[in-house]
């Protein structure tokens, strides 16, 4: 059995959501919260995290 799973409240913007449900939808995860962890396991694998948290980005300006 891998790792204990926790249960948290996240508010996002209702684009963000969208997005999620997209991506559920387009990859078959049975739920929100598989995608979600499928973005954060690349995070922390992968993903260039400077580019991630210093590159100023504004969706909502």
């Amino acid at each position: 059995m891998g790792p204990e799973k926790v249960k948290e409240e996240f508010e996002i913007y209702a684009d963000a959501k969208e997005f999620l449900e997209r991506m559920q939808n387009t990859y078959k995860h049975p739920d929100l919260s598989k995608t979600l962890r499928c973005l954060i396991n690349y995070a922390q694998i992968d993903g260039d995290l400077d580019e991630i948290f210093q590159k100023t980005r504004c969706n909502r300006c």
